[in-house]
């Protein structure tokens, strides 16, 4: 997998789909367990409003579109949207009819202007194409008032837990992602994105310069990963 990939749309859907039947066993063993916790509070966090109608974008295998549909408050229509096919048929078998999935692509999205009360999307945003038009789509489909939720990878707070953390993500990362999945390159190259993704003052200036208000942004896990907040 060569730095071409994170340029090229086409290759990350097919990377994507070679990798959904060990998609959720690996996010399970590389986070030690944290993915589940983490989602949970992306949809707490989104669900603040008790919005009616959530978008989870780049939807994957459908685990936050399941904590969206579990989080407290009152039912709420949940809609999965993802470009890869294959991680989306997981995503269904899943959800078993709880929440809708959609196959669409982020930068060019199936729905109506205002469509949604509240959008997430973990750790998904670092493999778009061009994030500040995502950004820009995302705010078009949301209604006016409107949360959006991104979960995302950050840099770890401390000196110890930095290194030992950047250790980890040049070396287990790779090594076992690719091992366990099957496939040689994939989780090389989300190892680079993670290492690469931009200090969270900067998504705060992409979100702002899409037109979102209310930015801001918490770390979780000793600034492991990082939710991102904005008002459409």
């Amino acid at each position: 997998m060569t730095d071409e990939t994170s340029r090229d749309p086409e290759r990350i859907r097919e990377m994507f789909g070679g990798i959904a039947r060990r998609y959720d066993l690996l996010n399970r063993l590389l986070s030690l367990g944290l993915d589940r916790r983490w989602r949970k509070a992306a949809a707490r966090e989104a669900c603040l409003a008790s919005p009616a109608r959530v978008l989870d974008l780049c939807s994957g295998t459908g685990d936050l579109a399941l904590a969206l549909v579990r989080a407290p408050g009152p039912e709420r229509l949940v809609v999965g949207c993802d470009f890869s096919r294959p991680m989306l048929e997981r995503a269904a078998r899943k959800l078993d009819g709880r929440a809708t999935v959609v196959l669409g692509d982020a930068l060019r999205l199936p729905f109506a202007d205002g469509a949604f009360d509240a959008i997430t999307v973990a750790f998904g945003v670092r493999n778009l194409h061009d994030m500040p038009a995502g950004f820009h789509e995302m705010r078009r489909v949301l209604a006016p008032g409107g949360r959006l939720v991104v979960l995302e990878f950050s840099r770890p707070e401390g000196p110890v837990l930095s290194r030992a953390y950047g250790l980890y993500l040049r070396t287990v990362v790779p090594r076992l992602g690719d091992r366990a999945s099957g496939r040689e390159g994939p989780y090389r190259y989300l190892a680079r994105t993670i290492a690469g993704f931009p200090e969270p003052d900067r998504i705060a200036g992409l979100l702002r310069d899409a037109g979102f208000g209310g930015v801001g942004w918490h770390t979780l896990s000793g600034g492991i990963v990082c939710l991102h907040t904005a008002l459409r």
